[in-house]
């Protein structure tokens, strides 16, 4: 996955789970009024890795980050975004910005704008340095899980793949299962990752069942197009059938792909277009 697929990902859960995701940033239980979805589009600003969610306070904008170098610079996007927002709404405007992986030593975290007289600063939050015990007592934020500090890697796996499935709802453990291995590709090698949660997460699912009686590689990947799409009609919008009926006949390790490409989809033009150039390949 790209940096800006995994930024993706963490908005897609801030914006699905927002009261979980406000009560973490701003310390205390916090009711999300609504979700900003309205761009804010005057270039060179862009809203792909960016949530605003709006209380009866205040707004609160996450901005999450894989790479701290950025173009424009971090500092100078948050001064605009203050900017905007508070002209907008006529609230106060919390900043915080997730940084999703540890850069190298001679990186410099910036934490505010400074030119002249001007002078904004804005919060910074390193999953690198998060005591994980946070994120695995909520089921919204467990993803994040995954890019806590630990010193033993396989405990931490263990605990976040035991609360995954403790998860009643099977939608809900699936959809929980997927984001979290997604995000842990940040940190740990793939072969590490399946071994504390791809194989319990289709022991627990109708699909894998099937496999097990059938024998059929069919089970497979009926259960993957399920969850893309069930993915994709989050990301998205209604998956007409006629497209529906394209996914059907991809191959898993194409599913797959796909589990990652949807993350940067904003319209049914997205999905189109991607299914017009791998259904061939």
């Amino acid at each position: 996955m790209s940096a800006r697929q995994f930024d993706n990902l963490c908005k897609y859960l801030s914006e699905k789970y927002p009261n979980s995701f406000a009560s973490w940033l701003l310390g205390k239980p916090i009711t999300v009024g609504e979700v900003i979805k309205s761009e804010l589009s005057i270039e060179p600003m862009r809203a792909d890795s960016v949530t605003f969610l709006r209380t009866q306070e205040r707004i609160l904008h996450i901005e999450f980050q894989v790479e701290v170098d950025t173009n424009p610079p971090l500092p100078l996007r948050m001064l605009d975004y203050w900017i905007r927002l508070h002209r907008r709404y006529r609230q106060p405007v919390t900043q915080v910005v997730i940084l999703l992986k540890k850069p190298t030593k001679a990186t410099v975290i910036e934490t505010e704008f400074y030119l002249e007289n001007t002078r904004h600063s804005y919060q910074v939050v390193r999953m690198w340095e998060q005591d994980p015990a946070l994120f695995l007592e909520d089921t919204a934020l467990l993803p994040l899980a995954t890019l806590a500090a630990t010193q033993e890697p396989e405990k931490l796996l263990t605990q976040i793949s035991q609360q995954i499935s403790n998860i009643e709802s099977l939608e809900q453990r699936q959809d929980v299962a997927i984001c979290t291995q997604l995000l842990a590709g940040l940190k740990f090698k793939k072969q590490l990752i399946r071994q504390f949660f791809r194989e319990e997460i289709m022991q627990e699912s109708v699909i894998y069942q099937d496999i097990l009686q059938k024998g059929l590689q069919q089970g497979l990947q009926q259960g993957e197009i399920t969850i893309v799409i069930r993915l994709l009609a989050r990301q998205i919008g209604t998956i007409p059938d006629s497209v529906r009926s394209q996914l059907q006949v991809l191959p898993v390790p194409q599913l797959e792909n796909l589990a990652e490409a949807l993350l940067d989809f904003t319209s049914l033009r997205d999905l189109e277009t991607w299914l017009e150039a791998n259904l061939n390949s």
